[in-house]
């Protein structure tokens, strides 16, 4: 069938039935014809990583050709990139490939039809920075001020940083954690620093870092040793409980475990 033939009836099976195109197109001839098309130019794309195919990109240009320019708009209509854009994760999904959970179509059309032999489509696919994607992450670091540690600064390098009074904490039945600043010299400072005291996690989404306390302790309790876990901000003393979201750390916060404190310095 010639393309501009191909291409006419593909619009009307497509944008006809407004408010049940998606699903009256998806098992149409045309749009069968389309998807197979896509998913080749997607693979010819993909490598293997590990034994396992994998698609890279999270941006993907597909080009039609021999599309009269009454017809571009609707072929590069957010109608028909999100209707692709379904199609290539829900492929890709059913293949097992690993792709970004960001992937997202853009649809660009000619009006030029293909040489002799020539392709009708073709897909160009690249990796590219989201105005919504995570923050880049800053570095920080802890640097001691009372006490001592197996470290006067310790980066916060991993996604979970513990701190505790031994550098490896055991239970009855086995390994409990391992403390990356642990403050195992016997002092009087040192000894109000509990096994398993707090841990920072870094926040992908947001770009945050966040205190949380890890103490076994009658959360509510009237005495200050019971929290055992403070923040000093701008003069100011705040206790951090044990909770789901933690505390969210500022620079120069200074963090008291017990009497031990360290800043956090945020770069």
């Amino acid at each position: 069938m010639p393309v501009p033939d191909w291409l006419e009836r593909l619009g009307r099976t497509v944008f006809e039935a407004p408010f049940e195109a998606l699903e009256a197109s998806r098992d149409a001839p045309e749009m069968a014809e389309v998807r197979l098309a896509i998913f080749d130019e997607i693979r010819g794309k993909s490598h293997r990583v590990a034994g396992r195919d994998v698609f890279p990109f999270n941006q993907v240009r597909i080009h039609l050709a021999g599309v009269p320019e009454a017809k571009a708009a609707l072929f590069e209509s957010k109608f028909f990139e999100q209707f692709c854009a379904e199609h290539i994760r829900t492929s890709l999904a059913k293949a097992d490939y690993r792709f970004p959970d960001d992937l997202q179509v853009e649809i660009e059309t000619t009006p030029e039809l293909p040489a002799a032999k020539g392709k009708w489509l073709w897909v160009e696919a690249e990796t590219s920075e989201r105005d919504d994607a995570p923050p880049a992450r800053r570095p920080a670091k802890l640097v001691l001020l009372k006490g001592t540690a197996n470290a006067r600064e310790m980066p916060l390098n991993k996604a979970r940083m513990n701190i505790g009074r031994t550098t490896d904490v055991s239970r009855t039945d086995g390994p409990s954690r391992r403390n990356d600043l642990a403050f195992t010299e016997d002092s009087a400072i040192n000894r109000t620093v509990s096994r398993e005291h707090a841990h920072v996690v870094y926040i992908k989404e947001s770009g945050e870092y966040r205190l949380f306390n890890d103490r076994w302790y009658t959360p509510g309790g009237k005495t200050d040793g019971n929290c055992g876990l403070w923040v000093i901000r701008d003069g100011l003393s705040q206790e951090v409980h044990r909770t789901a979201k933690g505390f969210r750390l500022q620079t120069a916060d200074e963090i008291h475990f017990g009497r031990a404190v360290v800043k956090f310095v945020l770069k």
